[in-house]
């Protein structure tokens, strides 16, 4: 019989392949609108594919309580994703991008060890070396190496937000999973409408953005997978293999797009692989 841990384990992995999709596909949206214009498409799409998973599978309205850590996980992801996108628009991807995976990484290690006791020595092990994994893979090989001060603050308040958008999702009650995810994208979708709307930008059309509306749809499985992770295994555990997705990111990266990967990244994937293998244990 499969163990709880290793079942949490397997989605984990599988919340970051699907993370790492969604990232790509994000990415590719975001080369013929803005970053923003792709985040409201994608936000809405999830909550069209999330409503209609709630009403498949005759889910239930969640408490009051899952509502309000499921809307601030949707809060805390979209105002990351902000940060994370204006520290990239000013050429500072080298710096902001593994600041902010490593320590949206690291907050729910961190969480985890106060609420729920310090990890076993292997599992200890192979959270440090994800880290630093997620460190290289992020690297990106074509950009100039910018460490202002700007940068990190960026970097700093983007994985802190991702970091606790990991634990608000993991305080989600067990049962329902859809409908309290379709209130984190909701949130999301609003905060990407107001941001529009200050940059006077508008809404594109969807049926001419497929790939943001397949970001869409990627993302919230990715959102399900965690929740469902954290559920069976340790918040440390689910966080960091899910933060494992720039390694997928690499791989997607590399076929779709034919993108040169560095010698670092290539570490980097390395080291997120024997990472797994450290933190199953």
């Amino acid at each position: 019989m499969i163990s709880s841990h290793i079942t949490g384990v397997s989605l984990a992995l599988l919340a970051s392949i699907f993370f790492g999709g969604a990232d790509i596909s994000g990415g590719l949206a975001s080369r013929r609108i803005t970053p923003f214009q792709t985040l409201a498409i994608a936000s809405l799409s999830s909550v069209g594919m999330l409503l209609g998973f709630t009403l498949l599978w005759n889910e239930s309205m969640p408490s009051s309580l899952s509502i309000l850590w499921a809307t601030l996980a949707g809060l805390c992801g979209a105002l990351g994703l902000a940060a994370l996108y204006k520290g990239l628009a000013a050429g500072k991807a080298v710096i902001v991008s593994p600041i902010s995976g490593v320590v949206s990484a690291a907050l729910p290690v961190i969480a985890a060890a106060f609420t729920q006791g310090m990890p076993n020595l292997y599992q200890t092990i192979g959270f440090a070396i994800a880290l630093g994994g997620i460190w290289l893979v992020t690297q990106s090989p074509g950009a100039e190496r910018m460490e202002t001060r700007e940068g990190i603050v960026l970097g700093l308040i983007a994985g802190c937000l991702f970091g606790l958008f990991f634990i608000f999702v993991a305080r989600i009650e067990p049962g329902a999973v859809f409908f309290p995810l379709m209130f984190s994208k909701l949130t999301g979708f609003l905060i990407a409408c107001i941001i529009l709307a200050r940059s006077r930008l508008p809404l594109p059309p969807f049926p001419k953005n497929p790939v943001a509306i397949l970001s869409g749809l990627l993302d919230p499985l990715a959102n399900a997978f965690y929740l469902l992770s954290t559920q069976h295994t340790r918040l440390d555990v689910a966080a960091v293999l899910s933060s494992l997705y720039p390694a997928v990111t690499v791989f997607l990266s590399l076929i779709f797009i034919k993108e040169h990967v560095t010698r670092a990244q290539w570490i980097g994937v390395g080291g997120c692989l024997a990472a797994i293998v450290l933190i199953i244990f």
